[in-house]
């Protein structure tokens, strides 16, 4: 999607002195910025002040950002997604849980989040001593009070990224000129976290609700802060790996899950501004074809634009089914799989699986082709739907990346509800089934099942649900650290695909072998995915296809599948990721580095 910010460059903001000093590079010091200008010229008056904002904003995006390496290499693997192909120093050594010192994914993007947090660090300064902030215009003091609400919540989502991937990070929250060492020690991260709620309780009384922005979701709005500021009070109230190797929460957990169920109540109480979409299918539909959605159930959403690595995504080039270049569709996907626990975890009549899950391929002449059990990819970015096509070798589909969904509101606030009571309340209930029953055509299907009143049994629920509906959208691991349940997750799924592979105990009716053929350009299957089929021969204009049977090879890293899902995954270090060696070596022994590494 066109990004509805214009990309700038401002020599104080756009060279994080927080980089320079981690870098130590002397070419990059010696960059020449396009234009040149000065702090106090930057801030003279709302016009300069808002490009210095969509400055921070433009840190998000790219390569870096979440266009591929946050969002689609760091939440991989975990029980629902896997990066494809075999262990690397890379990506696939991200997926595996194998964190070299050296891995050549670690360090860009923990620069560009740090100058994400330069950037805003600067305007959190320099805004509220603007003349105009105090004594302008009403209309110049409202946009300069939302401009300092941006720039506090995208510093906290920045620092959210750091915490969740590495633990305890140095935390500056004042600009790097004004600092006397710019390298800082790390910040215990209940203090970053505690830090980072406050601003965004201050940010919520300075950005305007949606509706009154008249704005797209490519803005932070007060829905948006108010969403955030509950996910950081879950994950401050979640379970965390500590430096001890342990992972522990804290005994004030309680606070702030209670300020995630208030935020997310004053959300939920505010359904002109934000709702589901009442089709699941629709919000990916909406996305890939670049139409806004009045219903607002996307809070925030990254945007991307310009066809380049800096400011746009690769989501639907790297990820979604494989799409030959050739066809009318252009190149794309592969790059992640989705579980075979995965596609059978969702009920067959459950609309979010044919979504969440592809089991197709493209070729050149359009025509779809099956994946095997072993090569499902995930959906909600495919690059088939894209509206306008995108034909040829084009790397950035321009698919913005959404933040935080209105679904995500409404489990958290079950979640919280079920936590503070002991045992879930009529408005957990109600809030959990609206997010269960939409994805369901019949509301009265049997398979939605009765919600549990019990608090285990229905923080169980919660946990499942949110495993079906936010399926590839970067969630699921982070969800996983913060519950300590990531171990005993991955130990499950391989489980489950054992069990797969053998046809025994819960998956004994998958199927061994399906059978298809194309009508038209789509594939028509024979027999179904949930009744037990061994016959080795296809019928006469029908196609074999190995569907169990595909697992029984090896399919990573020379292994069995069930073998390979995060491979070298190890309790007590795995859940953070290491600081990269070129980090280390500029710290000059100042930095400690994460448990195991």
């Amino acid at each position: 999607m066109k990004n509805i910010f214009k990309k700038i460059t401002i020599l104080s903001l756009s060279l994080s002195l927080t980089g320079v000093a981690i870098s130590g590079c002397k070419d990059f010091l010696e960059v020449q910025p396009k234009s040149q200008i000065s702090i106090s010229d930057a801030f003279s008056n709302v016009p300069n002040a808002t490009n210095a904002v969509i400055g921070v904003y433009d840190e998000l995006m790219g390569d870096n950002g979440y266009g591929i390496r946050i969002n689609m290499y760091y939440p991989y693997d975990s029980d629902e997604i896997i990066v494809s192909g075999n262990i690397d120093n890379g990506r696939r050594g991200i997926g595996r849980y194998q964190l070299l010192l050296t891995n050549a994914e670690l360090r860009n993007p923990f620069l560009q989040l740090y100058r994400g947090i330069e950037k805003a660090n600067l305007c959190i300064e320099q805004i509220p001593l603007m003349a105009a902030y105090t004594n302008g215009s009403d209309a110049d003091k409202k946009e300069l009070r939302r401009l300092h609400g941006e720039a506090l919540t995208l510093r906290a989502q920045f620092m959210f990224e750091l915490i969740r991937n590495w633990g305890d990070v140095p935390a500056p929250f004042t600009p790097a000129y004004k600092q006397t060492d710019l390298f800082i020690p790390q910040a215990n991260r209940d203090e970053t976290y505690a830090k980072i709620i406050e601003d965004l309780k201050i940010a919520t009384d300075l950005v305007p609700w949606r509706t009154e922005a008249g704005v797209r979701n490519e803005r932070i709005t007060k829905g948006a802060v108010k969403a955030l500021r509950a996910k950081l009070a879950m994950f401050r109230g979640g379970y965390a790996l500590r430096s001890n190797g342990k992972m522990e929460r804290n005994a004030d957990y309680l606070t702030y899950i209670k300020i995630a169920r208030d935020e997310c109540a004053d959300l939920m109480a505010k359904r002109g501004e934000h709702t589901l979409n009442p089709s699941y299918e629709d919000i990916w539909r909406k996305l890939t074809s670049f139409q806004y959605d009045p219903q607002g159930e996307i809070i925030f959403e990254v945007g991307a634009g310009g066809s380049n690595s800096n400011s746009d995504s690769r989501m639907g080039n790297y990820n979604g089914p494989s799409v030959n270049a050739a066809s009318r569709y252009g190149t794309g996907g592969g790059g992640l799989l989705a579980l075979p626990n995965y596609f059978y975890a969702f009920d067959s009549t459950d609309t979010r699986r044919d979504v969440t899950v592809t089991n197709y391929a493209i070729a050149a002449t359009n025509i779809k082709s099956p994946r095997r059990l072993g090569e499902l990819t995930d959906g909600k970015f495919r690059k088939d739907w894209r509206v306008p096509l995108l034909p040829g070798t084009a790397l950035n589909p321009g698919y913005n990346w959404p933040m935080i969904r209105f679904s995500d509101v409404l489990l958290m606030f079950a979640e919280a509800e079920n936590e503070l009571n002991g045992s879930p309340s009529a408005a957990a209930i109600a809030a959990f089934e609206e997010v269960r029953k939409r994805a369901f055509t019949n509301k009265n299907n049997p398979a939605i099942g009765k919600t549990p009143t019990t608090k285990a049994e229905f923080f169980n629920a919660i946990v499942n649900e949110r495993y079906l509906e936010f399926g590839s959208e970067g969630i699921r691991k982070f969800d996983l650290i913060r519950w300590n349940l990531l171990a005993t997750k991955i130990a499950e799924t391989r489980a489950k695909i054992a069990d797969m592979k053998a046809r025994r105990g819960a998956f004994a009716n998958v199927p061994q072998y399906l059978f298809w053929r194309n009508n038209g350009e789509e594939i028509q299957f024979l027999n179904s995915f949930y009744k037990a089929n061994t016959t080795t021969t296809a019928p006469t204009g029908w196609t074999r296809l190995d569907w169990t049977q595909h697992l029984t090879g090896n399919l990573i890293d020379g292994l069995p599948l069930d073998q390979g899902i995060a491979r070298f995954f190890v309790t007590g270090k795995s859940e953070l990721f290491p600081f990269d060696q070129a980090t280390v070596d500029a710290y000059q022994g100042k930095l400690k580095q994460n448990a195991g590494y």
